[in-house]
């Protein structure tokens, strides 16, 4: 896991050493072991690198890495699991380390890019310079582990192509122009995270997972190119690769498939642990880890004071069972509200999902012992685990029975009583009013994810732009049914935009590599091969999953209701975060900076204080912009807006 940052200048010369090392030390919490750049003049082309060693921790693995044969110059982050299969594959030669990004280099030279990123697998992001053909080539793993921003700044000889795994990186080039992109502050808004292809500012785009895109000096158009696509897959499973062997064999298969997977994942020079939180996936990842390991592996989690909110006695009870190494903290609140200010410098773009303070947490605990760590995301996606999934195909089928002459008249009567005199009811009653009109069951999803539900009337001249959510831009999805329609969707939004978003950001600030076993494509294609009945069987999700796990963990220590990361966000706004929340939503702040309808986020806060309400969601979307709009306001430059 690194920092990679670079930029092509459309007009040629200089010396861009400089510039490039310091966009990849504006990102040296991504790799604080090492630290490179390289420079071609004649092509405008300066690439920038931050090492954090984890398989060949020698120089042989320093970076940016020139090709064997003189064609290429990389800068990578992320890990080839099967770079030793690559490797015996690429015949006798003379190797210099035993770096996976040596080994991607051969891989270009005897095939080619595009060729050479279907027989990957891994987790990356990089970027190579085509030293025959003058063209710079950035590419994105499967499923989006590994972040990647870019984009064109600047006009005519002056415009430069920008790259960087975080947007502390371009913010270091002078020709940056930090233009806030109000349109895409309405998807934060809805959402609570910025969804690629978007970012907060306008010109810069985040790399789709699945694809790569080839850039030429002074050429403004260039498109994304997808080379794996989760919509294919989906699709493929209700078709001829479905799988059609018994329930039994189907849990064996996936055993196996996991087993690879999480072995892969253990090569290490360096320590290595999981997080655990005792529940389904995090377990079944550590069980199949502690099967492959001759010592007790290393576990890691927190737990919480409040009631409610704490599920290390879960982790705690499966560790003992597995035998493991297990390392636990309790936080306090006064521990979780410190990491609050923070956050601006943790996710260098606007992020709302408040789980994001317990898993820097729990990062930052596990970087103390090991510099790796597996972790279960991905489960829930790819074997039916949301509970959002059950209720949402029982309300749409609830739903469609009743003509749509009477829903309207339904809705327009909840929307009048909700203009009644109880401001308790009137959020509910106008959500259920809501629920009468949707013309789809994707819409419904939609709205069941979204906080503020319509945010072009909070955002000042923002409209909110169509996304993969959006209707008349869904993904062709055709022969799913609506569960499954619902995963695939997560799958390419929630997952990359917000999950793997979310752990990236808060692991790297602590320069710690996280590993998700289950997105190994191996795994996803074969999960997405499987008929929905071996995922949700009576009446419990991630069956097959479960089956897996039953075999390392008795059935009582993990079956239980899903509680996530959650904290307790309502409460803290009413209580020890009052003040600080106060001050950022002060109208005439609001005002000055001209983004947010002040009348409209005062009304949500006065609702929330005087607990007629609770929009903890929605307010913690407005403050998290907030905060990042005054940190970098004064750490940076006035901060354009279109």
């Amino acid at each position: 896991m690194c920092g990679i940052a670079g930029f092509l200048a459309a007009t040629p010369g200089g010396d861009g050493s400089v510039l490039a090392r310091s966009m990849a030390d504006a990102i040296a919490h991504r790799g604080p072991d090492d630290s490179g750049q390289w420079h071609d003049p004649a092509g405008g082309v300066a690439l920038g690198h931050r090492r954090l060693a984890i398989i060949d921790v020698s120089a042989q693995g320093h970076q940016p890495m020139l090709s064997a044969c003189g064609r290429y110059v990389l800068v990578f982050n992320g890990e080839i699991y099967n770079h030793g299969e690559l490797r015996s594959e690429l015949g006798a030669r003379r190797w210099s380390g035993h770096s996976d990004t040596e080994t991607l280099l051969a891989c270009f030279s005897r095939d080619g890019i595009e060729r050479s990123l279907a027989r990957l697998i891994g987790m990356f992001a990089f970027a190579v310079w085509d030293r025959q053909r003058q063209e710079l080539v950035l590419a994105r793993d499967r499923l989006g582990e590994k972040p990647l921003y870019f984009g064109w700044q600047g006009t005519g000889a002056g415009a430069v192509f920008l790259f960087g795994s975080e947007l502390a990186a371009l913010r270091r080039h002078p020709a940056f122009e930090a233009a806030i992109d109000r349109d895409t502050l309405c998807l934060l808004m809805r959402l609570n995270c910025i969804p690629a292809p978007f970012s907060i500012y306008r010109g810069i785009r985040k790399l789709l997972p699945g694809t790569f895109l080839t850039v030429r000096a002074g050429q403004r158009e260039c498109a994304p190119v997808t080379y794996w696509s989760g919509v294919d897959i989906a699709r493929s499973g209700r078709g001829g690769g479905r799988f059609t062997g018994s329930a039994d064999e189907a849990v064996e298969r996936l055993e196996l498939l996991l087993r690879d997977a999480v072995g892969r994942q253990m090569a290490a020079d360096v320590p290595l642990g999981a997080f655990l939180s005792g529940g389904i996936d995090s377990s079944t990842v550590v069980a199949l880890m502690q099967t492959q390991s001759s010592r007790p592996v290393r576990t890691f989690s927190i737990g919480f004071r409040e009631p409610g909110y704490d599920e290390a006695e879960y982790a705690r009870a499966v560790a003992a069972h597995l035998g493991t190494q297990h390392t636990e903290l309790t936080l306090s609140p006064e521990q979780l509200l410190a990491v609050i200010p923070r956050l601006p410098s943790l996710y260098d773009e606007p992020f709302a999902d408040s789980s994001q303070i317990p898993t820097f947490l729990v990062s930052h605990l596990a970087r103390q012992h090991v510099k790796v760590c597996l972790s279960g995301d991905g489960g829930d996606e790819l074997f039916a685990g949301y509970e959002r999934y059950g209720f949402t195909a029982a309300r749409w089928n609830a739903l469609a029975r009743i003509p749509r002459g009477l829903r309207a008249l339904a809705a327009a009567g909840l929307r009048a009583a909700a203009r009644g005199p109880w401001p308790a009811r009137a959020d509910r009653l106008r959500r259920a009013a809501d629920m009468f009109t949707y013309r789809s069951p994707e819409a419904m999803y939609l709205n069941l994810l979204s906080h503020w539900r319509d945010p072009g009337l909070l955002v000042l001249g923002g409209r909110e732009p169509p996304t993969r959510l959006s209707a008349g831009n869904l993904p062709p999805l055709h022969g799913l049914n609506l569960v499954e329609r619902m995963m695939a969707l997560d799958m390419l939004t929630y997952l990359p935009d917000d999950i793997l978003t979310k752990v990236d950001r808060a692991a790297m600030a602590v320069s710690l590599e996280t590993r998700v076993p289950f997105l190994d494509h191996r795994v996803v294609e074969f999960a997405w091969s499987l008929p929905l009945e071996y995922k949700m069987r009576g009446g419990q999700t991630k069956w097959a999953l479960r089956q897996v796990l039953y075999r390392h963990v008795p059935r009582r220590l993990v079956d239980r209701p899903k509680m996530g990361f959650a904290v307790p966000v309502a409460a803290w706004l009413r209580g020890p975060l009052r003040d600080w929340a106060e001050g950022l939503l002060d109208c005439a702040r609001l005002h000055r900076q001209g983004f947010l309808d002040g009348a409209v986020v005062r009304r949500k806060w006065e609702e929330h204080l005087s607990g007629r309400a609770n929009w903890q969601n929605q307010l913690w979307d407005v403050l998290m912009f907030q905060q990042w709009f005054e940190a970098h306001h004064a750490a940076d430059r006035p901060l354009r807006t279109s």
